[in-house]
């Protein structure tokens, strides 16, 4: 790739956010190609938010949530499982291909897995080469600056 691709890793609160902060306090290394953003479940990741994610120029996106039987709202990482699932077959149906979006799942003691998994993806995207829809670094950083203030309200709104 000419630049360095831009990837979200949209984790939840409670396990996989822990599991990055966990890496970094661990001083494990992966790439910096990847922003990790804040949600208080993976449940709360719509489609057309991932897809609008897509549309902004972002080059791949990474869902971590709890493991599958631990989430801390009960289902909430089994719906969002769904909605990765579908996402995937729009983004192969409109040509970016699905492989530029992935769901895992961690417990908050897998800071070496946030790590690995953080550098799978960016080697990944890497050999897809940037979105089509990428524009100027700029502008989407503008788009992941946007996100994250989405990401941020949304954690708000759970908290009242």
């Amino acid at each position: 790739m000419e630049s360095e691709p831009i990837i979200l890793a949209l984790c939840c609160h409670y396990c996989a956010y822990a599991a990055a902060d966990m890496a970094g306090s661990m001083r494990l290394q992966y790439p910096s190609s990847v922003r990790v953003l804040r949600f208080p479940c993976t449940g709360k990741i719509e489609v057309n938010y991932v897809l609008s994610a897509f549309e902004r120029g972002i080059d791949g996106i990474m869902v971590a949530g709890c493991l599958e039987g631990g989430c801390h709202y009960l289902e909430g990482n089994l719906r969002a499982r769904r909605r990765i699932e579908r996402a995937q077959q729009f983004l192969d149906e409109i040509g970016l291909g699905a492989g530029r979006l992935e769901m895992f799942n961690l417990s908050s003691a897998e800071g070496p897995r946030f790590a690995e998994i953080a550098t799978e993806m960016h080697e990944r995207i890497v050999k897809l080469g940037p979105s089509p829809l990428r524009r100027e670094r700029a502008a989407v950083m503008a788009g992941v600056e946007k996100i994250a203030q989405e990401s941020l309200a949304a954690l708000a709104g759970e908290t009242k």
